[in-house]
């Protein structure tokens, strides 16, 4: 009986070896390939994904975020540690409010070619 599971190995080793070479020294690294993964982990989570949506269309307070999604300031807190983590979003304070906005040009665009995606 055939194990429908089982994969085939390739006839030959590095059939094709110039172009496993030239793939392996485009690779990147481990450690990037690690934080491209943890990037695409926090798209992950629709109410990360609102909150960057709010931050597209204006800078904002946990508060005005909180009230506009639905949420604690607590949830919302939270979720913004995260995004900062990750450099998706940046903070400034004014006084004793501190004010969130989206860290570069890149997120949206992160986020609108997703939408393209789906949207295909």
């Amino acid at each position: 009986m055939e194990d429908r599971y089982h994969v085939d190995c390739c006839d030959f080793i590095h059939a094709h070896e110039e172009v496993v070479e030239r793939v392996r020294r485009e690779l990147p690294g481990e450690d990037t390939l690690y934080d491209l993964t943890e990037l695409f982990r926090i798209f992950g989570d629709s109410t990360r994904v609102r909150i960057l949506y709010v931050l597209f269309a204006s800078e904002m307070c946990v508060c005005d975020i909180a009230q506009l999604l639905g949420l604690t300031q607590s949830a919302v807190s939270h979720q913004l540690r995260a995004l900062k983590n990750v450099r998706l979003v940046k903070s400034r304070r004014e006084g004793k409010t501190v004010f969130y906005s989206l860290a570069d040009d890149h997120v949206k665009t992160i986020i609108d070619q997703g939408l393209e995606h789906v949207r295909e």
